[in-house]
């Protein structure tokens, strides 16, 4: 079984709690509290670009090209999720601008940073995949009977498309060619969803 796989296999308790999780379920069916999910917004576009960034250094550390290029790849792909915020940003009233972090938001990027500076290519791309792996698995599971009409649906076709998948796809080839299976890769990989799932409890619980 390939890394990625067994790592995914190894927290499939947390990536069921964050599919079962009230905030989750409630842009499955679009019953979400409006104040919620822009709070969600503003917090994931701050994510989102400490999550480029840390793709940016492991591009600038890869110690070959071709992994130099796919990680730019990444980011690339980082960015176009971006400008899905910022049209979500003026549907919902959101001023990116002026986003201060949550606790669980600034834990989250924190830990993507200071492991993106200090550890190997393979440790970042391992504490990057749960956030990729996760997101297309929820697209596709609250996609599983069609992309509804509601409010949540971009969110929905989105991380549900057949452009997310491969972006997944290869940075779960990264963490295979970079990283083997260690206590350090697997309490990496479980912090970094342990995070995932804060995070929508944070947007749920705190607004």
């Amino acid at each position: 079984m390939r890394l990625s796989e067994t790592l995914w296999q190894e927290n499939q308790d947390l990536a069921i709690a964050c599919l079962n999780h009230p905030f989750v379920q409630g842009i499955g069916d679009g019953s979400l509290d409006k104040a919620k999910f822009s709070y969600y917004v503003g917090q994931d576009a701050f994510f989102l670009e400490a999550f480029a960034r840390a793709y940016s250094i492991a591009a600038a550390k890869a110690p070959d090209w071709q992994g130099f290029q796919v990680f730019h790849t990444l980011a690339g792909g980082v960015l176009h999720e971006l400008n899905l915020h910022e049209s979500y940003a003026i549907q919902w009233g959101v001023d990116l601008r002026s986003v201060q972090p949550g606790a669980a938001t600034r834990r989250y990027t924190d830990f993507l940073l200071a492991t993106a500076w200090s550890q190997t290519v393979g440790i970042t791309a391992v504490a990057m995949l749960p956030c990729m792996k996760l997101y297309a698995f929820l697209g596709q599971s609250l996609a599983a009977s069609g992309i509804p009409t509601h409010a949540y649906a971009d969110w929905i076709r989105t991380y549900s498309s057949a452009e997310f998948e491969p972006l997944t796809e290869q940075l779960a080839d990264l963490s295979e060619q970079y990283a083997t299976l260690t206590p350090l890769v697997q309490t990496t990989y479980r912090y970094a969803m342990q995070c995932e799932l804060d995070f929508f409890e944070s947007a749920w619980a705190d607004h």
